[in-house]
């Protein structure tokens, strides 16, 4: 992959928060395939099938956080394709920072590099499940 296709995904992120902080919904445009599929299941949201699927859903139904902030991004290739993966701190309204993780599949098209499905997820894979496992379990000896 070149250098100038790394960029234009590591940029993507960025994008695509910026395009949520400012409701820029049209911008969206320069962040998903018009087939994007968009899981928020992991969130207790939908799975949004296409663009204008997805515009709807951010305008209308949903719970924005104050602001994206985006990092820890970095893409793979595979037999499978081109991979983007990032995390986000969401700054909430009257509650703590939020984290979450993002989960592309990204698809060069002629307009530049496109997200042709995400996935979220709330927490991270079965290390962090396992590390909050024996969190619960310390504070539970604790207590007795």
């Amino acid at each position: 992959m070149e250098a100038a296709d790394r960029l234009e995904l590591h940029e993507l992120p960025g994008r695509y928060g910026d395009a949520i902080d400012d409701r820029n919904w049209d911008g969206l445009g320069r962040i998903f395939t018009d087939d994007a599929v968009f899981d928020l299941t992991d969130l207790g949201g939908p799975r949004l099938e296409g663009l204008d699927h997805i515009r709807r859903f951010m305008a209308d139904e949903a719970d924005h956080p104050l602001t994206h902030l985006m990092t820890n991004i970095y893409v793979d290739e595979d037999d499978a394709g081109v991979h983007l993966r990032f995390r986000i701190v969401a700054m909430l309204p009257g509650r703590p920072p939020a984290t979450g993780s993002y989960y592309d599949d990204v698809v060069k098209t002629s307009d530049g590099w496109r997200v042709a499905n995400r996935v979220f997820k709330v927490k991270r894979g079965p290390a962090q499940a396992e590390r909050e496992q024996r969190k619960l379990q310390q504070q539970q000896q604790q207590q007795q």
